[in-house]
């Protein structure tokens, strides 16, 4: 696609993509073209962003969201805005559901009820223009999917049943207690069958019950995956031979903030592994962390297979991203309560009609901009209550900029402001500034708050953060 395409040529090549492959005979026999696009919106759990060997990643093994990549766009800065309490995914998917940047999503998250009452969540839009609509998966949202939903199969909370195995290991000198290929310990298995192959088995069910529909669908799939326990079965275990897992280069035994930024011992996420962190530990950890997504991927490559079976995968839209990212060791952190990037950006991939193949940006966007680019997508109008900004014009090449500034917080403990290449993270608790430059060391391991040639950039961002705190109300 040249990147001098505009906004209405590329609305009118999506159309005419969609519809050129329904006269090709690829329909189900009997069924009208419908007249909008489908969305098929993919959400894995806990899942970073340099996870994917498509993108980079020489320990994944992840074919089908590889063949995502390849087909459409890949955006290499997403960002999730933090939360305002242990459980990120509970803010994540609240921002996602009703539009709104986190402070305004904390303040409205105990009315998030009243709000799927008024039909304000993001699929009721998408049942009132006419759309079945579908969800499977983890909710953690304040309110029930099955009045957001038309369709309702399997609603899972944030996480599965706790395993007491999976908690401080695994110790060099003592016999590890968790197995994670072992469904007697219950977890993702709890149930009997794998939590992740459920929902493949709901993803193909949905797509071939709207196959049977001549009206477009939204559908909403999310898997509680790679979130812990991090369990798989054994043969995607040996994908990830351990000797085939480094050691991050950010790799510490401790974290020198933890307990100052709410990160230690008490944070349910950072006991799965010993303090202080060693490399076996965060090596073993790290190879079950890609099991399960190789895993994740396998349910995907079943959904994706089916989507094409229906012959409407030339019409569909498909989403793939996360609630965000997570450590797995890094930094000598396990969890997602930090300000890293490895924790704060999740993936974003992109493909269907009028998108272009095998395409990466740069530029940082938040992950919940998914929401109003599929009202875009579908031609409708984007509610004027929701803050985030549809990606169609970084698509087209209409806009080389998202935001002037990426913000992001953790409870009230944290901050961080993001302004192109340079990245400021604050401990308003101790008053102690981290800043970064990502061109230069993208994986966050040299300190520059104190370096006296970076003095106007820190003071620069200071004032930046506290302006973007007073903007998103964040007092």
């Amino acid at each position: 696609m040249p990147s001098t395409m505009n906004r209405r040529d590329f609305m009118r090549c999506a159309a005419g993509a969609a519809g050129a492959y329904a006269l090709a005979g690829r329909h189900k026999a009997g069924a009208t073209k419908p007249q909008k696009p489908n969305i098929l919106f993919i959400f894995a759990d806990d899942q970073t962003f340099d996870s994917i060997g498509a993108l980079g990643c020489k320990e994944a093994h992840t074919p089908n969201l590889d063949r995502l990549v390849r087909q459409g766009v890949s955006f290499d800065n997403c960002y999730n805005q933090g939360g305002w309490h242990g459980a990120i995914c509970v803010a994540s998917r609240t921002m996602l559901l009703t539009g709104r940047f986190l402070w305004e999503a904390a303040a409205l998250d105990p009315h998030v009820p009243q709000e799927c009452d008024a039909g304000r969540l993001w699929p009721q839009y998408f049942e009132r223009a006419g759309y079945r609509t579908y969800m499977s998966g983890k909710w953690h949202v304040n309110c029930d999917a099955a009045n957001a939903f038309q369709t309702v199969r399997h609603i899972r909370g944030g996480m599965p049943p706790d395993v007491p195995e999976q908690y401080d290991r695994p110790h060099a000198d003592a016999p590890d207690p968790f197995d994670p290929a072992n469904p007697d310990l219950g977890g993702f298995w709890a149930g009997g069958e794998h939590w992740s192959e459920v929902l493949g088995d709901d993803g193909v069910d949905f797509l071939q019950d709207a196959a049977d529909h001549d009206t477009p669908f939204f559908m909403y799939l999310a898997f509680n995956a790679p979130h812990d326990p991090r369990q798989s079965p054994q043969r995607y275990l040996d994908k990830h031979p351990y000797d085939d897992i480094s050691t991050p280069e950010s790799f510490l035994p401790e974290y020198p903030y933890k307990d100052d930024i709410g990160c230690g011992p008490d944070l349910r996420d950072e006991r799965l592994a010993p303090f202080p962190r060693t490399p076996h530990a965060v090596r073993t950890q790290r190879r079950e962390y890609y099991a399960m997504i190789s895993h994740m991927d396998t349910q995907i490559g079943r959904i994706l297979d089916a989507l094409e079976a229906t012959g409407r995968a030339g019409e569909t839209y498909i989403f793939f991203t996360a609630d965000h990212g997570l450590a797995v060791g890094k930094h000598g952190l396990m969890g997602k309560q930090n300000m890293y990037e490895h924790s704060m950006k999740a993936p974003l991939l992109l493909a269907g009609p009028g998108i272009p193949a095998d395409r990466r940006i740069a530029t940082p966007v938040y992950l919940q901009d998914i929401m109003p680019t599929t009202f875009d997508l579908a031609g409708m109008e984007i509610p004027d209550h929701v803050q985030y900004k549809s990606l169609t014009p970084l698509i087209t090449g209409g806009s080389d900029k998202q935001y002037e500034a990426i913000y992001g917080a953790y409870r009230h403990v944290q901050r961080m402001i993001r302004v192109d290449n340079h990245k400021l993270i604050h401990y308003p608790e101790i008053d102690r500034y981290r800043l970064y430059d990502l061109d230069a060391d993208p994986d966050e391991i040299t300190d520059l708050s104190e370096e006296g040639a970076y003095a106007p950039v820190l003071a620069e961002l200071k004032e930046r953060l506290a302006a973007l705190r007073h903007e998103m109300e964040d007092f």
